[in-house]
């Protein structure tokens, strides 16, 4: 990715050279950077605002009661691993950070998650059924506040930072349910091959 950049910035000073623009290809660059320090600032205020709400709810116990209500749900998803195994605690902790916008809290629930998986894992070498639905799962996680596009839109001046709180609520349901349904999909195809293959 570093060599693209300096492809980028190499292209657009040859181009001002031959142009004759060198002039104004500089002020864009330290106008660009100036713009780039003013959105920063205004990023650490937003999401220190909504990380620091978040946290909050985090130790009030809200996590904890969207994973108890979610345990039904990752049963279902997860039909391989014990009803009561700690791995499935850890997911539903790491999907309720997600929802929340808690990105911090839900690495490390995510991290415990995959080492609960690997216990039950009888080849180590290869990912389970589970493990590829959880990392499904993790990256399309339904989210519920969009803490990222929030502070963007609210450092970029908008009116109404959260105004797309509904639609990013059932965009990232609707890609939630799409990978669900593509993984399960997967597995069943690949179970189906496997048992060809054995007979």
């Amino acid at each position: 990715m570093n060599i693209v950049w300096l492809l980028l910035i190499g292209a657009a000073v040859i181009s001002g050279a031959v142009k004759g623009t060198m002039a104004d290809v500089s002020n864009a660059m330290f106008k660009s950077a100036a713009t780039a320090i003013e959105l920063a600032i205004g990023l650490v205020g937003g999401m220190t605002l909504f990380l620091g709400l978040m946290r909050v709810a985090e130790d009030a116990g809200l996590v904890r009661v969207l994973a108890r209500a979610l345990r039904p749900v990752f049963r279902f998803l997860f039909p391989d691993v014990p009803r009561d195994h700690p791995a499935l605690g850890a997911i539903a902790m790491n999907f309720g950070a997600n929802m929340l916008g808690l990105g911090d809290a839900a690495t490390p629930f995510g991290i415990k998650a995959m080492e609960e998986l690997q216990q039950l894992n009888p080849d180590k070498d290869t990912a389970t059924d589970a493990m590829c639905m959880f990392v499904t799962l993790h990256s399309s996680s339904l989210q519920l506040i969009p803490v990222m596009v929030i502070s963007l839109r609210a450092a970029a001046g908008s009116k109404n930072p959260s105004e797309t709180i509904v639609a990013t609520i059932f965009a990232t349901m609707a890609s939630m349910i799409v990978a669900i349904a593509v993984s399960k999909t997967f597995a069943r195809w690949y179970l189906l091959r496997a048992r060809g293959g054995a007979a």
